[in-house]
C-alpha cells in the first residue's frame, strides 16, 4: 500500500495563467518534498459532458504512510502549501489516499 496527497483545484478565473505558473514555478516547489516518490498532474474533462468538477487533479505518491507523514511536516511541503494561495484562484481540496495495486499481477484482471 502507498499514501498519496490528492489534490483537487478548482476553475481558476484565469486558466493560462493558472497553467504557466503551476509549471514555472509551483512544480519545482513539489519536487524538492522529501520522500516524494512520483508526481503526476493532469487536466480534467467530465464523461458525461459539461464542467468537470474540477479543473485539474494533482497525485503526490509516498512510498509508506510514515514517509508520508514525515514530508506533511518538512520546510518544503510547507512551501509548497503556501504557494497554493498564490496560483488556486479557483479553489482546491486536498485529501491522503491510501493505495492497493489490484493490476497488473493483482486479483483484478480485466474482464473479471
Amino acid at each position: 500500500m502507498t499514501s498519496q496527497i490528492v489534490v483537487c483545484y478548482g476553475n481558476p478565473t484565469a486558466p493560462e495563467a493558472f497553467d504557466d505558473y503551476y509549471r514555472t514555478k509551483h512544480l519545482p516547489l513539489v519536487s524538492r518534498i522529501p520522500g516524494l516518490s512520483s508526481f503526476t498532474w493532469g487536466k480534467c474533462q467530465s464523461l458525461a459532458g459539461g464542467e468537470p468538477p474540477y479543473y485539474a487533479v494533482a497525485h503526490l505518491n509516498f512510498d509508506t504512510d510514515e514517509v508520508l507523514k514525515q514530508a506533511l511536516v518538512s520546510p518544503q511541503m510547507k512551501e509548497a502549501g503556501r504557494d497554493v494561495r498564490e496560483f488556486a484562484t479557483g479553489g482546491v481540496t486536498m485529501y491522503i489516499c491510501h493505495t492497493e495495486s489490484t493490476y497488473p499481477g493483482g486479483a483484478l484482471k480485466p474482464g473479471q
